[in-house]
């Protein structure tokens, strides 16, 4: 995948993983294996980009006597993952019309 696209993907990625129950980093790294690859390293600059952004929040539960944060979706959150799908809706015109001129040209 070319790494610009990667980019603008991994974060609404990390917001889709956390729509269906809060998660920590590494469900959320585990819930993303098979659709896009993503590491330690890359996760937790993303989570505190979108908590800086207002697109999550993050609270701490202890388990096994230790503190593991959770991340929580927020509606900010939430809009970021519609107006991604919406962008790609007007991206997937983009690809349309290039497969079709390719197969015209093939």
């Amino acid at each position: 995948m070319d790494i610009q696209l990667k980019r603008g993907s991994l974060d609404v990625c990390v917001l889709a993983a956390l729509l269906s129950e809060d998660s920590y980093g590494y469900k959320i790294i585990q819930s993303l294996q098979g659709v896009i690859e993503i590491s330690e390293s890359t996760l937790y600059p993303i989570l505190k980009r979108l908590e800086a952004a207002e697109c999550l929040t993050s609270y701490s539960v202890e388990y096994n006597g230790r503190l593991r944060r959770f991340y929580s979706i927020t509606g900010k959150g939430r809009d970021k993952i519609a107006e991604y799908l919406k962008d790609f809706t007007q991206l997937l015109k983009v690809y349309e019309f290039i497969a079709k001129e390719v197969r015209k040209d093939a």
